[in-house]
């Protein structure tokens, strides 16, 4: 119930930001305001001030900004002040207000990105211990070599040493063989192939399973040791991996460990949709190694930048191949119960994870609110830039018609979602019991 409660204020304050960045650009461009709410429906609470009605409703679901001209039905224009109309400003005016509002929220996931590396962050990572090394690396590297320093830095993680390497022009490698001190210069031509060449050391224990994937609505936690796939037995994770993904059946039967129990799960396995090929059941690997690390204000700055981008782009792509494959909407579509049960598991992470968590659902919402659909600001930048190439406003009922069918499509993603969050719930809790 916290986290739901924590979930709903989060969503209210990143709502509450959308809507100012409509309301804030709206009035610099001249528009009059008659309302602003944050949530749908009946008023919880409702104040006036400067002839502008606020409100906060019972459905946080979503807000608005209710501007003058808006609708060509609406109750009584204000005739007398004709510039205060949202209905004659310049196609592009109207255009940059619905635009306004995503840009908050990608301001406010920025924001938090950079406070989230700020903080002190607890870095996970895996053991610096050689797997296998390809090409001619392996004349150099054998499985079980033990990575010690980069130029004389030590270095207590694999990830750590390939940021070492690769933030270096020329790197000199020390590492261990059976307690034996080795070293080994790389220069900068090499470097890319030295890193996308080594594999570390990995066991079959899970690090993380995702909330509304297929091993999470089986009952797979945080800790299990994968012993077999399809009863063959397992000690890596690249193995382990390879027969999940490349399984020919689309359904998966795991031999699991946790603390003393042995048990088995049937999994039913999913296509990978950010990749091209592949299936998955949604858990990642187990990082034995933590450290905690600080970054200065710019780097700080540097790492929100790349993050909000990667993020973004992700994203972007995710729904590109998710348009080519709609069917696997279900399995790829959440709602706010499933944001709640996220944000308990990432919480128990620490506060700078929850920032990151916070950052991510302020750039979604971003994401999505651009989408051209009609009744969200997509939709409305899409009617505005028509206008712009043909030279006149698309017919009002047109944009009508549109705006119905996107008010359908709207709600019925929100049904499907809920279904989607309660089902994939249900199951978690069959399974667990």
């Amino acid at each position: 119930m916290i986290s739901l409660l924590l979930m709903i204020l989060a969503l209210g304050l990143m709502i509450t930001i959308h809507e100012t960045g409509h309301f804030l650009v709206a009035r610099a461009f001249g528009v009059g305001i008659r309302k602003f709410s944050i949530g749908f429906g009946a008023p919880i609470i409702e104040w006036e001030r400067r002839n502008i009605k606020y409100r906060i409703s019972w459905i946080p679901l979503g807000g608005y900004v209710k501007m003058k001209g808006e609708e060509e039905d609406e109750e009584a224009p204000d005739v007398t002040n004709p510039d205060e109309l949202f209905s004659n400003k310049a196609w592009w005016k109207r255009a940059l207000i619905g635009f306004s509002g995503p840009f908050a929220n990608l301001l406010f996931g920025f924001f938090l990105f950079i406070v989230a590396f700020i903080i002190p962050q607890q870095m996970d990572d895996l053991a610096p211990v050689i797997f296998s090394a390809e090409g001619i690396w392996a004349e150099h590297f054998e499985p079980g070599d033990s990575l010690v320093a980069v130029n004389g830095k030590e270095v207590f993680g694999f990830n750590e040493f390939l940021m070492a390497v690769n933030q270096s022009e020329e790197a000199e490698i020390s590492y261990k063989r059976n307690g034996e001190l080795l070293s080994l210069n790389i220069d900068n031509s090499l470097r890319d192939s030295l890193i996308v060449s080594l594999r570390p050391q990995v066991s079959t224990r899970i690090g993380e399973v995702f909330a509304g994937m297929p091993a999470w609505r089986a009952g797979l936690k945080p800790g299990d040791i994968v012993l077999e796939v399809d009863s063959v037995a397992v000690t890596d994770w690249y193995d382990m991996r390879d027969r999940i993904m490349n399984n020919p059946r689309g359904v998966v039967n795991l031999t699991l460990q946790r603390g003393d129990e042995i048990f088995n799960r049937q999994i039913v396995l999913e296509e990978n949709i950010a990749a091209d090929q592949g299936k998955m059941i949604g858990i990642s690997q187990y990082f034995p190694i933590s450290k905690t690390v600080r970054y200065n204000p710019i780097e700080a700055v540097q790492l929100g930048t790349y993050s909000t981008g990667n993020f973004i782009v992700m994203n972007y792509r995710g729904l590109y191949q998710l348009a080519k494959r709609p069917w696997q909407l279900k399995n790829n579509l959440g709602g706010p119960v499933l944001m709640a049960s996220m944000s308990t598991e990432i919480g128990r992470r620490g506060f700078g994870s929850l920032l990151f968590f916070f950052a991510s659902i302020s750039l979604i919402l971003m994401i999505m609110n651009l989408l051209p659909i009609p009744i969200l600001d997509g939709g409305l930048i899409m009617f505005c830039v028509v206008e712009g190439i043909i030279g006149r406003p698309i017919p009002q009922k047109i944009q009508g018609f549109l705006q119905q069918l996107g008010f359908i499509i709207l709600i019925s993603l929100m049904i499907f979602a809920f279904y989607s969050d309660i089902s994939k719930l249900v199951y978690r809790i069959i399974y667990t019991r």
